[in-house]
């Protein structure tokens, strides 16, 4: 990386909540698709997607090829024989949008640094402020309500929405744009205007548990999110287990889930996939420590490549996986570019874990059912891994 400092360019979304469907983190609005390499096996660090895309099904480049010779919108077109495919995952972005949502995988966003949550009776609290953010500047809290923005009352609507105002989707706003909040924090009432700024996403959280446990969350594979597990992991005391926290990853970039899954695998295989029906493989650096104690814990909300990850490392023997059903998405999305420009984003296969088993529609089953307590079912668990050990 260089000694600059990031810039998020400016946004275009004319259609911008197809960006926040199925990427779960409600602080990048881009979707966390799966995209693999197409380099004949081994991931390429870094990669988005492919580096030869593949070409898009006949009726979508035809549909957009058609609608551009009759001037009109190609990608408007390729939506439409794309919403007729029956492809669940599929999308189409306009150039901007895809710009965006590449943006999104390198960890960064354009906004005031809050997460935030619907309550059941449809108040939103901001549940997290980001250290350094504007938000954190002007003093607001986790557990402040957020009652308005620029004036549009925010209960009762979802909370995509309520990001994407804070965000300034709709008018594209950049860094340096200010947004006005109404918060609420007990009697106390107030307005804040903030200016947003580019931020980055903090994907990879890291935090130490009595008797040395570390628990390493990830949010999203983001860029980088595979050599910060291993600097985490480097840190953490000798011989001590590690929990790693996947749920709510909705997934991001395969090439970081397999760096991750090299911190803690000797080489090996990871995932084999196809493309158009020709299979190929995924596999992890050598290396890797082999010999801690290591729990996934998963969820529902468990994901795409966070999905590839787990089934990696419960059939290479590698981790004990606590928490419930992981949402089932194993397919394969690779983009092509039509000729305006924009990009359709299309499944062109699955994966399945080393063992041969296609995770898509079933999900990953964990070892150890736990829902509420999970994370000290996993610290129990622990405790016996490493008496075995």
């Amino acid at each position: 990386m260089s000694g600059r400092e990031p810039l998020c360019s400016p946004r275009r979304f004319g259609r911008g909540a197809a960006l926040t469907v199925v990427f779960a983190s409600v602080l990048v609005a881009g979707a966390a698709t799966g995209s693999l390499p197409d380099n004949g096996g081994r991931a390429a660090s870094g990669a988005v997607a492919a580096t030869a895309p593949a070409s898009p099904p006949e009726a979508v480049t035809r549909a957009a090829e058609e609608a551009m010779a009759d001037g009109k919108s190609p990608l408007e077109a390729a939506e439409r024989a794309v919403s007729r495919s029956g492809d669940r995952w599929a999308a189409v972005y306009s150039e901007g949008e895809y710009e965006q949502f590449a943006q999104s995988l390198d960890g960064l966003y354009t906004g005031v640094g809050l997460e935030a949550r619907r309550e059941r009776d449809g108040r939103i609290e901001v549940t997290k402020v980001q250290a350094g953010s504007p938000a954190a500047a002007a003093g607001i809290r986790a557990g402040d309500r957020l009652r308005s923005v620029d004036g549009s009352t925010v209960d009762g609507r979802p909370v995509t929405d309520v990001v994407s105002l804070l965000r300034g989707d709709a008018t594209d706003a950049v860094a340096g744009t200010t947004v006005r909040l109404g918060l609420e924090r007990g009697t106390r009432v107030w307005t804040e205007t903030l200016r947003r700024a580019c931020l980055s996403t903090d994907s990879v959280t890291v935090r130490t548990l009595a008797g040395g446990i570390t628990v390493i969350r990830i949010t999203a594979f983001t860029k980088g999110a595979g050599d910060a597990v291993r600097t985490a992991v480097d840190a953490a005391p000798a011989g001590a287990g590690v929990v790693l926290d996947l749920r709510g990853n909705s997934g991001g970039l395969v090439t970081e889930a397999v760096s991750t899954a090299s911190v803690f695998l000797d080489g090996g295989l990871v995932a084999t996939y196809d493309v158009d029906g020709e299979q190929r493989a995924l596999h992890a650096d050598s290396g890797g420590d082999t010999t801690r104690p290591l729990v996934a814990l998963v969820d529902g909300g468990t994901m795409s490549a966070a999905e590839l990850l787990t089934g990696a490392l419960r059939d290479r023997g590698r981790a004990v996986v606590v928490g419930s059903r992981t949402f089932g998405k194993g397919s394969v999305q690779m983009p092509s570019r039509l000729p305006d420009g924009s990009v359709a984003e299309l499944t062109v296969g699955h994966y399945s874990t080393p063992s041969g088993r296609s995770v898509d529609g079933t999900g990953v089953t964990p070892d150890l059912d736990a829902d509420d307590g999970a994370l000290e079912r996993a610290e129990t668990v622990l405790s016996g891994l490493g008496d075995a050990s």
